[in-house]
């Protein structure tokens, strides 16, 4: 996501005094509620990524695909925001009933590691299952350091921001980084949406609204950041938890913070910026996630935010950068940026440009993108191949970190 930073002096959400008894309380809750009917699951769809070998992953990604219902593919296309400390009832329950197959812990919590592990597995039961297998959750954070960093308390480092992590050599950034995801994963997540790749100029510094303001760059040239976010990526590897290279193709060289102001734009850099250099690094180290900016282009495309732009996504980073993995969006649930669209355009446009995953940190709206989906599906065979696609990416990411078995 672009800044959800931690105002100096805001207060946190209070710890939570129980974490197995609230989450019990919770799932309760949500086990009560009307299950949803399942449709009869499609015709079996053999889903290839372009170029991708076939191995024991892809035939995994496969057979779960051909056993789901068209509800539950939907479903992967989507990560849904939750309260890391408190996750509510209610969305929980929303996003079990429409299948949802990511979650994001939004907010800021104190309560350490063993808590929030708690609250991970608690909402890990509501998983679907396919042919009697569950298909695992992804679970993911942002947690970059600095003022953007979501989980903290025992257990958990307090992370400097991404410009003091760039002052430092990337062998001791890697080792560090490995210590973080270790945090992470003992908490029970598998994602971390960092690092940012994006490279503030000097010049621009603290009036770059979204990176700049937060120190959230790790230098202020393409060589230092390709450097230290390959580096922070790399230890994240070694510690078995992904990594989201963001905001492709860059929000360092803009003014306004997409999640808080309307019509961004970047009207520097082109599609052979040597400020791409972070994220063709990262792409070429194998990064399995890249999230895209909610900021318009102008000598990329000038007619679409980044998220929506074919020419963003399916050219320059597809075709020209060679990424496979998933690209994922930046909040389409409440950032100014996209108000304009319905959560339903939203939705379907970001899928029709290319993209993958819907992040939205407002579950609330899913229904009404999962819906708008569903009804461009069909009318569309192209939309219906783009979905197809979507979901077996997703699958893939899922059989990588151990989240889809097929044993």
């Amino acid at each position: 996501m672009t800044a959800r930073p931690r105002r100096p002096g805001a207060c946190r959400p209070a710890a939570l005094r129980s974490g197995a008894p609230l989450v019990t309380m919770m799932l309760a809750a949500v086990a009560c509620a009307t299950p949803v009917a399942h449709a009869r699951p499609a015709e079996p769809v053999r889903v290839m990524t372009a170029s991708a070998p076939v191995t024991s992953a892809t035939a995994c990604a496969d057979r779960v695909y051909n056993g789901m219902t068209q509800a539950q593919r939907i479903g992967q296309l989507f990560m849904g925001g939750v309260s890391a400390s408190r996750p509510s009832a209610t969305d929980l329950r929303t996003l079990r009933d429409h299948h949802v197959g990511s979650v994001m812990l939004t907010g800021r919590s104190s309560v350490g590691t063993k808590a929030t592990r708690k609250v991970v597995d608690g909402f890990r039961g509501q998983a679907d299952e396919v042919s009697g297998r569950r298909v695992g959750l992804l679970v993911a954070t942002d947690q970059e350091g600095g003022q953007v960093q979501v989980l903290s308390g025992p257990g958990f480092s307090t992370i400097p921001t991404a410009l003091t992590q760039g002052g430092w050599s990337t062998s001791t950034l890697k080792s560090r980084a490995a210590g973080w995801a270790a945090q992470l994963k003992s908490a029970g997540l598998d994602l971390d949406l960092a690092p940012v790749a994006d490279v503030v100029p000097a010049s621009l510094g603290t009036r770059n609204g979204p990176i700049g303001r937060y120190h959230r760059e790790y230098g202020h040239t393409p060589d230092i950041v390709a450097s230290h976010s390959g580096a922070f990526a790399a230890g994240f590897k070694q510690a078995h938890v992904m990594t989201t290279f963001k905001h492709f193709p860059g929000l360092g060289r803009v003014i306004g913070n997409t999640d808080t102001t309307a019509n961004v734009v970047d009207s520097v850099t082109t599609a052979t910026s040597s400020y791409l250099t972070p994220f063709k690094s990262g792409i070429q180290a194998g990064a399995p996630f890249v999230m895209t900016s909610s900021a318009t282009y102008t000598k990329i495309d000038a007619h679409h935010i980044a998220a929506f732009s074919p020419t963003v996504i399916r050219k320059l980073l597809r075709t020209q950068l060679g990424f496979q993995g998933v690209v994922i969006s930046d909040d389409l649930g409440q950032a100014v940026a996209v108000r304009s669209f319905t959560p339903g355009q939203r939705a379907v446009d970001f899928l029709s440009a290319g993209g993958n995953m819907i992040l939205t940190v407002k579950p609330s709206i899913v229904p009404a993108m999962a819906q708008a989906i569903s009804d461009r599906m069909r009318t569309s065979a192209a939309f219906r191949a783009d979905v197809a696609d979507s979901v077996h990416r997703v699958l893939l990411a899922k059989a990588g970190a151990g989240q889809l078995g097929c044993g």
